[in-house]
């Protein structure tokens, strides 16, 4: 027991890693360019999207997939598992959203002291 309570570290630095769960949730509306993500989520650099992206398809969590057309172009989206794992964390990136203007506030006001 105690062994499969360490191993499911793994699980959760998907979970724990903020670029994972913005990718994960910029593709819940089905499948993406590399491009699209890079535009959208803000502040990633294109070595951590792709370093991210190959982590959560060697997990399992996405699918690339190379289109041959001219410029061949790769898309990405989410296996079944990776749309359980947006549906687990979605109510934690809508407590973040709800509750930034507070932490922000609350970090300026710890910051003043």
């Amino acid at each position: 027991m105690a062994d499969q309570v360490c191993r499911t570290r793994v699980v959760l630095e998907i979970v724990g890693d903020k670029w994972a769960l913005l990718i994960v949730r910029m593709l819940r509306d089905g499948p993406r360019r590399f491009t699209e993500l890079k535009r959208e989520i803000e502040g990633i650099s294109q070595r951590m999207l792709t370093v991210t992206l190959r982590d959560l398809e060697r997990d399992g969590i996405l699918t690339r997939t190379v289109h041959n057309v001219m410029p061949p172009h790769v898309s990405y989206e989410l296996t079944a598992m990776g749309r359980t794992l947006r549906e687990a964390t979605a109510p934690l990136l809508e407590w973040s959203v709800e509750h930034l203007a507070k932490i922000e506030k609350a970090r300026a006001d710890y910051d003043a002291r």
